[in-house]
């Protein structure tokens, strides 16, 4: 159904309006970029994500936003993987994290999913952890018991300030993994920010 070398670039999020701006659903502000920048529209609808297929860099790629909320993103991810037949390595999965400074953009590949679930669902789902991963920081509260409102709240006005260049150079570490290949990608990002 697919050439070979097909990639995924999926973003995490949760749907509808109520999340649409907050720290949780940079991963669908990265694809919705990326998708943009592509000149393509999330126009299909399978298996519970939302997705287009569109050409970078000469390959073809699937811009996905699974819709089955955050701590199930792995059922969507798995069943479109397998219909279109991409391997797991070939799937760059983007997503917030709490544990990176706000704005912190880091590639890594064949790691744990670092207490973040929609990431542990992705696996759980797949029985791997070798997928690449472009993770964003979007800081960590003070106290503990603010988990869940920090990652579902809104940007602060500095974060917001912010965001359009934090969501453009996560966009930018997805294209050079596509263009350069993974390692490339991290010596140039993980070392730059």
């Amino acid at each position: 159904m697919t050439v070979a070398g097909s990639k995924i670039i999926a973003g995490l999020g949760n749907p509808g309006q109520d999340y649409t701006r907050t720290r949780h659903n940079i991963g669908f502000l990265v694809v919705e970029a990326i998708a943009e920048k592509a000149g393509a529209d999330f126009n299909k609808n399978r298996f519970d994500a939302a997705f287009v297929k569109t050409r970078i860099h000469g390959r073809e790629v699937f811009l996905v936003k699974p819709l089955s909320y955050m701590n199930r993103s792995g059922f969507p991810l798995q069943k479109l993987s397998a219909y279109f037949k991409v391997d797991f390595t070939d799937i760059i999965v983007v997503h917030d994290d709490m544990d990176l400074s706000f704005g912190t953009i880091k590639i890594v590949q064949d790691r744990g999913p670092g207490g973040h679930n929609g990431v542990r669902s992705i696996m759980d789902a797949f029985g791997r952890k070798d997928c690449i991963r472009v993770r964003i920081g979007v800081g960590h509260p003070e106290d503990q018991g603010q988990v869940t409102g920090h990652v579902l709240g809104g940007f602060t006005p500095d974060e917001q300030a912010a965001l359009d260049e934090i969501v453009a150079a996560a966009a930018d570490a997805c294209s050079l993994i596509l263009s350069k290949g993974v390692v490339q990608a991290m010596n140039q990002v993980n070392s730059s920010r």
